[in-house]
């Protein structure tokens, strides 16, 4: 299956916004995004017109592509899934996003950011109610346990995790016990309750062309 390869730190530079890919390092001097504030490449600096229209929607369209590591494909069908549904479209979507397991698993500071934790769902090391799940889209259901394998706690890029996310606040909608590494999903998450940096609304305007 197709997957980006390449340097995050430089999808941030071309959406011109922090999508925070790298955890810690986002939020320190360390980031590239502080010392170089253009498009990557050797006329980067030089690409200032200003974005309107369709380009302004495939920008929020792939800021949150990006952001929770997705391909087009699956993107389109949450989208879908979405208009579907009843409610408004562009919630409905960001609230499957945030209930894929790999973004519960970084929500929880299983992970410091949601591509370390797509990458420990993927080898095993979380359990959905006591049973293994490798599936980063899994979708998270109200009242689930989500926990860190026995054996993968003392791994030493969860206990960083564990420490870095003792500094930042768990989403209203989860209950984290940094202790035993594990957490519960309380209720559907909210708008509110997701702090990211897309128009969700130019989203389902692009796809509903």
């Amino acid at each position: 299956m197709a997957r980006y390869t390449g340097a995050v730190c430089r999808l941030c530079r071309r959406e011109g916004t922090k999508l925070f890919l790298k955890g810690a390092k986002c939020t320190s001097d360390r980031c590239p995004l502080e010392k170089r504030n253009f498009a990557p490449g050797q006329h980067g600096k030089d690409r200032k017109a200003k974005i309107v229209g369709y380009g302004l929607q495939l920008h929020e369209k792939q800021k949150a592509k990006r952001m929770y590591f997705t391909l087009e494909g699956q993107f389109r069908a949450y989208y879908e899934k979405a208009s579907r549904a009843q409610g408004v479209t562009g919630e409905l979507l960001i609230q499957q996003l945030e209930r894929r397991l790999d973004n519960v698993a970084f929500r929880l500071g299983f992970a410091m950011s949601r591509r370390q934790a797509r990458q420990v769902v993927r080898h095993g090391h979380v359990t959905v109610n006591g049973k293994k799940v490798n599936i980063p889209s899994f979708q998270v259901n109200v009242g689930d346990e989500i926990a860190i394998r026995e054996a993968a706690k003392k791994m030493i890029i969860v206990e960083q995790a564990a420490q870095f996310a003792a500094s930042n606040p768990v989403p209203a909608w989860l209950e984290a016990n940094f202790e035993n590494m594990s957490g519960r999903v309380l209720s559907l998450p909210g708008r509110k309750d997701v702090n990211l940096p897309v128009n969700e609304q130019l989203i389902v305007e692009l796809y509903s062309k």
